[in-house]
Order: structure tokens, then C-alpha cells, then sequence
């Protein structure tokens, strides 16, 4: 809101009051409260003050009474010359919100200067020739007062010969010119001096005197005469020193020294007698100082033209000072907000400038402009006063920019343009509008089994934009269940650091892996909060030893695997299963045969647990074979079992009967061994008299074709069955039937494992060959092949 006050100061010109400008300190100017309809209140609370472009300060502001007081001497003539009408112009500043008031104090003159003469006296030499009427152009008295109070009037004395004539001046100033009444005459009177008094219009009147001395020539009749009355010059104000302004001229009719014409600059204005020079034979007048158009933009000055003989003419140069753009805008700041906060509205005002060029038309305007790509902007609040308010121009986020050196460069209009740049600080203020934010949007920790109590798994971190208070992050535990239990029965999460620890040892084989959720909240009002979930998964350490599922080890019916004697190399006796309930390379299993009654029939596959013979089977074999496989696991350090697998070299089920029925009796290989021997004959013997007679008649007619078909048929060795269930480790104790049947009488066999409870392996071999017949055939012969093992047993 922009009001104006005009404040004219006028006191009357008497002894008992003094002088205007003269006035005391503490007196009374104007009532602003009055005159602008405020109360003193608002004064008070919008901390009023009083600005001043020049910083001058002459008049204060007493806020307690809401007038405007004298406070320092105001002369006139210092402030403003002879430039009417004088006045000094302030601004009133009051904040929030933020108001501006004009003042205009007008100052008025008194009569505190005489009129008074460059010089104490005047001298002329005037011939006796000279005609009643010629004129002779005398100094003017100088009086810095102006209007009433400024040079009026002037008064000759005598006036026996002389009498005085005034002209007025487009500026407003008179020439003074002393005119011949009376005819002179040298043998009268030589010399003579007259008394020049100089009146201003003041009261008290006050005046000034210089002496005019005259002394009477011989005759001269006739004086110069300049071409013009008044010369015309412009003249830039960066014009150097010496330069040429223009050039005057006058004539004089008479001849020899009379004729001869002197050149001089009889008046200018007061203090500048040395700005201009004039050649007194040529009459050219050049600069003799710098100019600035601020100062003075025009000049009058009175040259004159003399001759030998006295007489002279006078004409007025007139010079016009151009103006340059030699003068940079002043920036000031008379109000500033040094901290704002990143909610305020946009257009909220900051601070308030105020530029000042010096120049005049198009060089004194000014435009003002924010630099850099900031969010701010400034305009103009009055053009006639160059006010400009510095604005907010966007939202701003003290996240992304905290603080702003905001420069203001002022530049005019001249060419080239002149500009002044200014800075300004300003600090974004916080409020909390940044919720915490964590480094990822989900966390995984690994913590090996077995570990100890308190152990550190973990350290969840958030970072907040904001800053103090409303960046300060704590981490709470959001409460779950974890298989029925509470989370923080499992782990435990510092507040300040956000480091998660174990309440309890933990078992990978029993809790692989579980998660939960951690908040983050800052330490704003109100509190902004982000959630995130962190998975705990459990590692494992070798600490289970493997499991040997297949062959079963009981104390009951002892489990056997037969190789007939007309197994080649590589024939699959049978497959060590195994299992380790850890994980990863904890549960990579290797095998290896311990103990062996025969090292160099057998082996075991390191990976797989196979066990094949490695040579050719032959009659010198011993009939049971005791094999010790271990088994070991990959960890550190490693664990591992053992299994004793019991094998039987023989072609038929009699050969080995008795054999099988010992072995869960025979506890080394040495033991019985003649025994052994003898049921194995017994058996061979009867199996061979029954098996001669029924196959003697195809057997050599045959032999060729089975040979090259069993060399080429593919094994199809016992491969254990794995249910499908099986996962991570863990084998559900689930076994089926399984059949291996080839064209080879030798290579058939049937395994009929029963459930795991009852420990019992029965295998068996069937002569002859296994036809491929449909389901229900199939079904038929293994029903009437298990009666038959059963009905030899019973034999």
C-alpha cells in the first residue's frame, strides 16, 4: 500500500523565532499520525523507521508521539542551491505486513545570505569621447537565498554622470549596466569612484557594496559590437579537458589600439570562475575542467569584448551540458526477511530495494532482475520512486536448496547500459515434510544356526531429509508372529542404531528362514513413519550326520544282495542310500569302502554309492561277501556313517539258503567257514541235478545267442526309488516293489521291500526267462514266483 505526505515547513522570518532552517533540534515537522490516519500502536508493533535515499538524516520519527522532529541543522543553500521549489523527499518503512509511506518535507527559504561581489572593486577606463548613453556592463552581486529573499535591486551612488539599468534574463537573473548621463571631461575631473550596493528582499533586508573606480581616456568613439547577443553551445559531459567549445567575435569601427578588442568572461556562476577559458585575442572559449551533468546541466555565461580605449560590448554564451550514462544504479536494501520458511505462500515479499540512478531520461531508468535460476522474482513497486519488492516465485523445498545467495543485478536503460549487482542471503527454515526413507525397499540377513544369544544379525538403516528434530529417525518392531510366537521373542531392534540382535539360538532344521516389518519414524510434529521388511534366513552348519536309508541295518532278518557267478564287470550289486538333513554343501554325500572280504571284486561310486564288482566273477569266489561302506558328508568338519552291506556270490536261491539263514549269526569271515562250505555244495548240488535235466537239451544250441544277447542287453541296475516328497534333506521312509527282468535267466531278479518297520530284504533269483506280457500276466507270475521262493524255503 503505497500513501503519500506532503509536509511543508513554513515559519514565519522574525527575531523571536529564527530561522527555518535554523530550527532547534526536537522540533516539530508534522503528525504522522494525523496525517496518515495510523495509530501509534501500529507505529510500535510495525517497528516504523525513516529511510532516506542520500542517508541524510535531517528529521526522525518519534514513534512514542507519532511526529516527525528536527534532528540535525537543515541549510537550504547546501541542500538544494538555487533549485526551488527545496524539498526532501523520505519513505516510512513499517513491517508485517510490510507498508511503505511517502514523505515530501518541503523547505522553505530564509534570509540567511547578503548579497556580496567576487570582488572588493571595479575598475574602468572611459574616455572622454564616450556619448551619453554608452553603457558599461558591471558585475553582478551573487545571493544564494532564493524567491523574496534573493538579490532584488542595486543602487549607484553618486549619480552625477552615471545611472544604472537593469535587464532581465530568461533565467530570471538581471544584468547590471552602468550608463553615461553626462558627458565626461578629462581636464574636469581624471577620476572618480561611485559606490555599487547590491539589496536582497528579505526581512531584515540585507545588501552588499563594491567600489567602482573610473578612469577618464582620451576620446574613443566608438566600441566593439558582438555579432550575436547570444551564443548557443552543447557540450557532452565527458568532454576532455581542453576542448573547444566555441569561438565569439565582435568588431570595433576604430583603428590602432582603439580598435584592438580584448576577450574576457566577465560573470559565471558562483565557484566555477575556472570551468571555462577564453582566448583574448581569438575569442575561443574551451573547457577547462570536467563536467557531470548531475551536478550542473546548463551554463550562462557573460563575455565581453573591450577595446583600448574602455569601451565594450557584452553577449551570453549559453551552454546546454548533454548527458552521458556515466553513472551505475545504487542498489539499497531498506528491508530484508533473512529467513523464510519452505512452506511459505508464493509471491510472499522478502526483502524491499530501493535503486537510484542519477542519470536523467533513459539512462536514470532502471530495471532489476534476479540472477541465476532461483525461485524468486522481483518487480517493481513504484516506477516513479524505483521500489522494488523481491518476491518468492515458486514452492520451495529447503531439502533440495537450505540456502539462497540471492543476486540482484539493477541495470539502466543507456547505451551501453550500466549495472550494479547486490547479494543477498536467505535461509530456508524446516518443517517436516519428508517421511524416513530406507536404504532398500526390503532387507535379507543371514545368521548361521547354533548362534549365540545377543548376537548382532543386522543393522536396518533410514536417512530423513529433513533436518534437526524432524530428521532425527528411531526404529520400532512391529509385532507379529513367527510359527505362533511373537517376533520380539526371536529377535530384539535398538531404537537409535536400528541394529537387529538374536533373543535365541536358532535351528536351521527346524526354522529355515522368517521375517517381520521395522518402522522408521522421524521426531517431527506430527511424526512421519515408512515401514519396511527384513527377512532373517537361517544358515546352516554341519551339525547332523548322515543317514543310511537303504540298506537297512537291524538286528533281525539280515538283508542280502546276490551276484550271480556269471556277472561281468561293472554289474550293479546294489545302491548305498543315504541322507543328511543339512543343507548346501553340508549334505553332499561321498562313499567309500572301508572294509571289503574281497577289495578286488568290489567297488563303491564316490558320488553315487553304487556298488559294482570290478572284475569277472568266478567259481573261486567265496559265496558271502562282507562289505563296510562309509558314508561322509562335505562339511566343516565333516560327519559320516557307516553301513555293512552282506553279499552273495551264487546263480540259485538253494545254493545260498543256509548261507543267508547264518548270516545274521557269523561275525567273521573266518568262523564256521568249513560249515559254509558244506551248505554251499549241498545247495549247488541239488540245484544243479534239477536244473541239468531241464535245460541240457537247449542249452548248447542256445548258448551262442544268449552270449552275444547279454553282451549287448542293457544292465538295468537297482536304483533306489526317491518319493516325491523328498525336500531339502529329508527322505520320508516310503518304499515300493520294484522288478528288473532281462532275456538272461541270470540278470532277472525281484525285490520285494517291505515297509521300513518290519527290517526285512528278501532277494531272490528265478531261473528262466521273463517274457513281456500285459499287466494282468505279469501280476499272475509274480504271485506264482513268490509262492515258489516260499515253497523252497519251506523245503
Amino acid at each position: 500500500m503505497w500513501q503519500q505526505l506532503l509536509c511543508v515547513v513554513v515559519v514565519s522570518l522574525s527575531v523571536a523565532h529564527g530561522q527555518c532552517e535554523e530550527m532547534v533540534k526536537g522540533s516539530v515537522v508534522g503528525n504522522i499520525v494525523q496525517d496518515l490516519g495510523l495509530d501509534l500502536q501500529r507505529l510500535k508493533s510495525g517497528k516504523a523507521r525513516i529511510y532516506s535515499a542520500d542517508n541524510m538524516e535531517y528529521i526522525e520519527l518519534n514513534k512514542e508521539r507519532g511526529l516527525l522532529l528536527i534532528k540535525e541543522k537543515i541549510d537550504r543553500e547546501v541542500l538544494c542551491a538555487k533549485t526551488t521549489p527545496c524539498a526532501l523527499h523520505l519513505q516510512m518503512i513499517l513491517e508485517d505486513p510490510m507498508e511503505l509511506y511517502t514523505i515530501t518535507a518541503e523547505i522553505t527559504d530564509v534570509n540567511d545570505n547578503a548579497p556580496s561581489f567576487k570582488r572588493d572593486e571595479m575598475k574602468f577606463a572611459i574616455s572622454e569621447s564616450a556619448v551619453v548613453g554608452a553603457k558599461f556592463m558591471l558585475e553582478k552581486a551573487y545571493d544564494p537565498d532564493v524567491g523574496i529573499n534573493g538579490l532584488q535591486s542595486y543602487f549607484l551612488t553618486p549619480t552625477d554622470y552615471f545611472a544604472l539599468k537593469l535587464h532581465s534574463q530568461a533565467d530570471g537573473s538581471k544584468n547590471v549596466e552602468m550608463v553615461l548621463q553626462k558627458n565626461l571631461d578629462r581636464e574636469k575631473r581624471e577620476s572618480m569612484s561611485l559606490l555599487l550596493t547590491a539589496f536582497d528582499g528579505g526581512e531584515p533586508q540585507m545588501s552588499g557594496t563594491v567600489q567602482i573606480h573610473i578612469s577618464v581616456l582620451d576620446a574613443n568613439d566608438n566600441a566593439p559590437v558582438f555579432t550575436q547577443k547570444t551564443y548557443k553551445a552543447t557540450l557532452t559531459e565527458n568532454a576532455q579537458k581542453g576542448s573547444k567549445i566555441i569561438t565569439v567575435s565582435a568588431s570595433d569601427a576604430d583603428e590602432g589600439p582603439y580598435g584592438k578588442i580584448t576577450y574576457y568572461i566577465s560573470n559565471i556562476m558562483e565557484g566555477l570562475t575556472d570551468a571555462f577559458t577564453i582566448d583574448e585575442v581569438s575569442g575561443d572559449v574551451t573547457l577547462n575542467s570536467e563536467l557531470d551533468y548531475e551536478m550542473i546541466s546548463n551554463y550562462q555565461i557573460d563575455i565581453e569584448a573591450k577595446d583600448q580605449g574602455g569601451l565594450s560590448d557584452s553577449c551570453r554564451l549559453v551552454i546546454d551540458v548533454l548527458d552521458i550514462n556515466d553513472n551505475r544504479p545504487s542498489i539499497s536494501v531498506i528491508s530484508m526477511s533473512s529467513s523464510i520458511s519452505e512452506e511459505s505462500e508464493i509471491d510472499k515479499v522478502i526483502a524491499m530495494i530501493n535503486v537510484n540512478d542519477p542519470d536523467s531520461g533513459e539512462n536514470g531508468k532502471v530495471d532489476c532482475a534476479v540472477m541465476d535460476n532461483i525461485p524468486f522474482v522481483i518487480s517493481s513497486s513504484s516506477s516513479r520512486l524505483n521500489f522494488f519488492s523481491l518476491k518468492t516465485q515458486q514452492q520451495l523445498d529447503r531439502e533440495k536448496k537450505a540456502e539462497y545467495n540471492i543476486t540482484i543485478k539493477c541495470t539502466d536503460e543507456g547505451v551501453p547500459p550500466l549495472s550494479s549487482n547486490i547479494s543477498v542471503q536467505l535461509h530456508i527454515s524446516d518443517v517436516n515434510d519428508n517421511a524416513p526413507v530406507f536404504e532398500k525397499n526390503c532387507y535379507e540377513a543371514y545368521i548361521v544356526e547354533n548362534n549365540a544369544l545377543g548376537h548382532s544379525i543386522f543393522t536396518v538403516k533410514a536417512s530423513d531429509s529433513d533436518w534437526k528434530q524432524n530428521a532425527r529417525v528411531s526404529y520400532i518392531l512391529e509385532d507379529i508372529t513367527v510359527n505362533g510366537v511373537s517376533v520380539s521373542s526371536y529377535v530384539s531392534l535398538n531404537a537409535d542404531s536400528g541394529v537387529i540382535s538374536a533373543l535365541r539360538s536358532f535351528d536351521y532344521e527346524q526354522l529355515k528362514d522368517f521375517h517381520f516389518r521395522v518402522k522408521a519414524q522421524d521426531g517431527g510434529s506430527p511424526p512421519l513413519s515408512s515401514n519396511v521388511t527384513v527377512k532373517i534366513i537361517i544358515q546352516d552348519q554341519n551339525d547332523n550326520a548322515p543317514q543310511i536309508l537303504y540298506p537297512v541295518q537291524t538286528g533281525g532278518t539280515v538283508v542280502a544282495e546276490m551276484v550271480p557267478r556269471s556277472a561281468d564287470v561293472g554289474y550293479l550289486v546294489t545302491k548305498v542310500v543315504a541322507v543328511d538333513v543339512d543343507s548346501g554343501q553340508n549334505a553332499w554325500l561321498s562313499y567309500k569302502l572301508q572294509k571289503a572280504t574281497d577289495r578286488a571284486l568290489f567297488e563303491v561310486g564316490a558320488q553315487n554309492g553304487e556298488i559294482r564288482t570290478v572284475r569277472q566273477v568266478t567259481d573261486k569266489d567265496a559265496v558271502k561277501h562282507r562289505l563296510t561302506v562309509v558314508v561322509e558328508d562335505n562339511g566343516q568338519p565333516s560327519r559320516s556313517a557307516t553301513v555293512i552291506v552282506n553279499v552273495a556270490v551264487a546263480d540259485s536261491f538253494p545254493e545260498v539258503i543256509s548261507e543267508f539263514t547264518n548270516f545274521n549269526h557269523d561275525t567273521t569271515y573266518s568262523d564256521n567257514l568249513t560249515f559254509y562250505l558244506i551248505m554251499a555244495l549241498v545247495v549247488v548240488s541239488v540245484l544243479f541235478i534239477f536244473s541239468l535235466i531241464a535245460i541240457i537239451s537247449v542249452k548248447i544250441c542256445r548258448w551262442r545267442q544268449e552270449r552275444q544277447f547279454y553282451k549287448s542287453a542293457t544292465n538295468l541296475p537297482v536304483i533306489p526309488y526317491y518319493p516325491p516328497v523328498y525336500a531339502d534333506g529329508t527322505l520320508q521312509r516310503v518304499y515300493n516293489y520294484e522288478m528288473c527282468g532281462t532275456t538272461d535267466s541270470r540278470m532277472s531278479d525281484l525285490k520285494f521291500v517291505r515297509p521300513y518297520s518290519q527290517n526285512t530284504l528278501l532277494n531272490v533269483s528265478r531261473a528262466g526267462t521273463m517274457q513281456s506280457v500285459k499287466k494282468e500276466q505279469e501280476d499272475d507270475e509274480l504271485s506264482l514266483e513268490v509262492s515258489f521262493f516260499y515253497d523252497v524255503l519251506s523245503l
